[in-house]
Formats: C-alpha cells, structure tokens, sequence
C-alpha cells in the first residue's frame, strides 16, 4: 500500500520527541512504533472501499493539484482566488454540495468559498483555503516536478495540497456510498495569508459555518511531518509602545530637570518585558520594529518609518512595535496585564503607553482537541500508516482554524499535504503524502460520522 513504508526522510517512526504536557488530557511524547499488523487490517469493508477510491483516484488527485498550483491566487490576486475557488466548487457541486461565494468586498479581499452537505450524522467543518503568498508578480509561479515522489510549486503545501485531500476524501467516501449520511460544511477562506480587514467581517463565514459543528478540521500542511497533527496553536496579536521624554541638550540627561529620555525609557520597558515574562512557556513578545530620536514617524501598518535625532540630544521620541503569541486567551490577558503594569512606572522625566490588538486567537488545547487526534492516530494506525502525535504549539503559528476553537467541542489542524519551505520559492511537496493524507482522511471522517469521538 502507497505510504506503509516510509523512506528515511519522511519516516516519521524511530524519532524521540520531547514529553510536554499541556494539560492533563493531551500530552506530546514520541510516536510509538507501528504495530506488525499487514496494512488494512484494522479497517472495516466500507474502510476499505475507500481505500482502493482512493489510489484508483490518485492520479486525478494528483491533476487536480497541478492545475491549482499553476493558477496564480496570490492573496491580492482577486481573479485568481476566484478561479480557484470555481475550480473546487465544480468538484463540490459534482458531489452533490450546494457551494456559494461570498463575495469579500466589505473586507477589501476576493471573498471565499463556503460548501454545504446536509446528512443526518454530526456536524463536521472542515477548513482550507485559497490564497497562497505568491502574488502576480513573484517570479514563482508554477508547479515542477523533481522527481517521481516530489514537486515544487506555489501553495503546493500551504494549501492547495490540503484542498485536493478534502475533496478526494469525500470523493471516495461518496464512491463507497457513505457520503449521503454525512453532515458537512467546507469554507475555503480565500485571504487566510493576508485577512481582510476588519478581521471580524473577514472571518464572518468561517464563524458562521462553526454553529452547530461537532468538531472542525484544519487542512494546513503543518509541521511537515506526517507523523504529526496539531491539536493547538498559538494566538498571534500585537502591541505598540509609545515613549516619551523631555527634550534637552545631552549635557543634562539624567538631572531632575530632564530625566531619562525617551530612548532609555523604551528600553526599560523592554527589558523589564524580557525578565518578568520571557521565561513563560509558550508566550512570546517580539520588538519587530524600534525607533527613538527627536522625530519619529511610523505608518499605520507599524512596519515603515522614520526617526532623526542628535547625540547630543536628548531623544524626545520612542516608538515600537511588535507581535504576542499565547496559547490561551488566559495567557493573553495575563500578558497584557504584566506589560501594563510595566508600562506605569515610567523613568524620571519620561512617561509610556501601551496598545493592543487580539489579531489571530489562539487554538487552545482541550481534552476534545486530544480525543480528535486519538481517532485519527487509530485510523492512520489502522491504515498501516503509524502513529500520529501532536506537534508541540511552540512550533505552530495561528491559522484559520483558531476563529472556531472557541465554538465547537473538537479541534485538530494540519492534515494537509506534507512537505517543507512553505511561503518560500523552495516550497515543496512529497507527492507520497497525497494518498495517505487522503486515506487517513476519508477513514476519519467515516469515523467521526459513526461517533468514534464521543464513544473514544
């Protein structure tokens, strides 16, 4: 079977990964090595029906992401997410989905896809998207295969490789007759790499598609390692710092008069951040931009500006800005509030503030996130594909799937196609992954829909 034996570089058994428990339900240790049970074994006959759709599909699968990858959708590229999105609609429709387009106007991006199945069974959100980082004009732009197991290509990972195994997932699952009971929603947002603004009506769909799901399934690539599934993520905000000082010739810093500046100010402030909160696990506080003189301008985005000044002035002037990453919206608040209170003890002379903006939340981890990942580890088990553990959240970024975490009782992301260098012009898929993937996929869903979550 495609998959069962993995070559060294993408073999994700004989590993250790380092135990970290995160709550008392989920726990990240390494994988255990795949039981000697010949592959299928643990699979039921409908189980298996869908594997063989699955390879006999392959090669359409594998056309299909040829022909995405090769269409530009570069988030700002509105004709071109749209053409996507058109392209996944037609395989939906055939299916038997009834798919939409709402348009992004209002949010100043293409807009996104959104995909209903009505059946009787729970519930289930599955979540891609459409737009890649690669806009018109990047000189990558097209899919090229290296090898007979690889390829290169623009969202060839991040995540038109993820799309092509939602849709070939259900494919099968409708060829072995299992499709009409399943109750399903997909929304494929089309500006996940660049969000509209204001976030709230960027994500309104998504939002919207969570009421009354049992669990939501992200189908990002991940950590790129097939062994692995996430089943949290990090939040990621921001803040901006703003710093003042008296102005005066450089000869009188430090008197009572003058005081500090703003320079020194700014930098007490972030040096005080590293002391009292760097060594908090999973919680993150990057300065990206720093700027001090006796003019500072800084644009809106807080990624471009301007300062000037002299040495021997006093800096009137400090401004910087810079993002927060949490695991929990507790973690968040309790930043937030540490770094307030920083801020209100200003240096001699001086005086700070401090904003913020939530941004991405944080796909929090819960006991259902851990059991969703049981039922997947068993079905990737059961294909004779090994186990599959958690990535530890320190090394996943926020995506799409957090705006929902909050709202249904299931989470689990990155069960898309594995590879490596995303959102880089060396972005690269294994090929390999795309039935696999597929295949855990399909026997996930069935599984989910027969009640394997609430019964595990």
């Amino acid at each position: 079977m495609p998959g069962a034996n993995f070559p060294p570089m993408q073999n994700p058994l004989n590993r250790t990964v380092a135990s970290c428990v995160l709550v008392a339900a989920l726990t990240f240790a390494a994988p255990a090595i795949a039981s000697a049970q010949a592959p299928t074994a643990g699979l039921s006959a409908t189980e298996r029906a869908l594997v063989k759709s699955v390879d006999s599909n392959n090669a359409d699968a594998l056309a299909l992401l040829i022909k995405l990858v090769n269409i530009n959708s570069g988030t700002m590229n509105f004709a071109g997410v749209r053409q996507v999105a058109d392209v996944l609609a037609a395989q939906l429709d055939s299916l038997g989905f009834t798919t939409k387009w709402v348009d992004g106007a209002a949010f100043h991006r293409a807009g996104h896809l959104v995909a209903e199945h009505a059946g009787a069974g729970p519930k289930l959100l599955l979540i891609g998207h459409l737009d890649t980082v690669f806009e018109l004009d990047n000189p990558f732009q097209k899919f090229d295969r290296l090898d007979d197991s690889t390829a290169r290509g623009p969202g060839v990972i991040d995540m038109k490789g993820g799309d092509v195994i939602i849709v070939y997932a259900l494919r099968a699952l409708e060829e072995a007759g299992q499709l009409d009971k399943m109750n399903i929603t997909i929304v494929y947002d089309g500006d996940e790499e660049d969000s509209g603004t204001p976030l709230e009506l960027a994500r309104a769909a998504l939002v919207s598609a969570a009421k009354g799901a049992t669990a939501a399934l992200g189908f990002e690539d991940g950590s790129g390692d097939p062994g692995t599934a996430m089943t949290s993520r990090r939040g990621a905000g921001s803040w901006s710092l703003t710093s003042t000082g008296t102005p005066s010739h450089s000869g009188q810093i430090f008197s009572k008069e003058v005081g500090a500046g703003a320079v020194f100010e700014a930098a007490r402030v972030l040096n005080n951040f590293y002391t009292q909160l760097a060594h908090e696990r999973y919680l993150t506080f990057n300065p990206g931009v720093a700027l001090g003189g006796t003019a500072v301008t800084l644009d809106s985005t807080g990624t471009v500006g301007h300062a000037e000044g002299k040495d021997n002035v006093v800096a009137e002037h400090m401004a910087v800005t810079g993002d927060l990453r949490t695991i929990s919206p507790v973690q968040f608040t309790n930043a937030e509030k540490v770094m307030k209170g920083i801020v209100a003890h200003p240096l001699p002379g001086t005086h700070s503030e401090i904003t913020f903006e939530t941004g991405y939340p944080p796909m929090a981890p819960t006991a259902g996130n851990a059991r969703l990942l049981s039922v997947y580890d068993r079905a990737s088990r059961d294909l004779g594909t090994g186990p599959v553990v958690a990535v530890d959240p320190a090394k996943a970024g926020a995506a799409d799937i957090s705006f929902v975490a909050n709202l249904v009782p299931m989470s689990i992301d990155a069960l898309g196609l594995s590879g490596h260098d995303d959102h880089t012009d060396k972005e690269t898929a294994d090929l390999r992954m795309l039935p696999v993937k597929t295949k855990r996929t399909a026997v996930f869903l069935l599984r989910l829909t027969n009640g394997a979550a609430t019964a595990n």
